[in-house]
């Protein structure tokens, strides 16, 4: 385990664009097996290859900036699937409510009557029936 330690010293390692690259060579080589289509086999290499590139690359500076891009189009997906999956798990137990004036979503827990909603973000006052 000490000689990885010491080949992989100042090396720049794991990152989410990484993580990305390996997960779609795992999809298209999936996809590979499925249709045989050779240009599946291909891309999955370069994708691999490219991961494996920036695991070992020693420029930290332009891989540190290559994952800072990944990851400002990567996060307004993952907030939104995430942001679904809470709404999902909570609607058991919440209501969920649009702000009127700016459509910001309240969650009010369920059984609570009538209820004033204040919005946090805009401040204004609305009543509710919850069930």
């Amino acid at each position: 385990m000490n000689w990885l330690q010491k080949f992989m010293y100042g090396r720049y390692g794991w990152d989410a664009l990484s993580i990305g690259l390996i997960v779609v060579y795992f999809i298209f080589i999936f996809i590979y097996q499925i249709t045989l289509l050779k240009i599946f086999y291909v891309l999955s290499l370069f994708f691999i290859i490219y991961a494996l590139f920036r695991i070992f690359s020693k420029n930290h500076t332009k891989r540190y900036h290559e994952n800072a891009k990944f990851l400002k189009f990567w996060n307004p997906i993952q907030n939104w699937f995430k942001n679904k999956y809470l709404y999902f798990k909570g609607k058991k137990t919440y209501r969920y409510y649009k702000c009127p004036k700016c459509r910001q979503t309240l969650r009010i827990p369920k059984g609570s009557g009538k209820v004033i909603i204040r919005c946090p973000k805009c401040n204004i006052k609305f009543t509710k029936r919850v069930k």
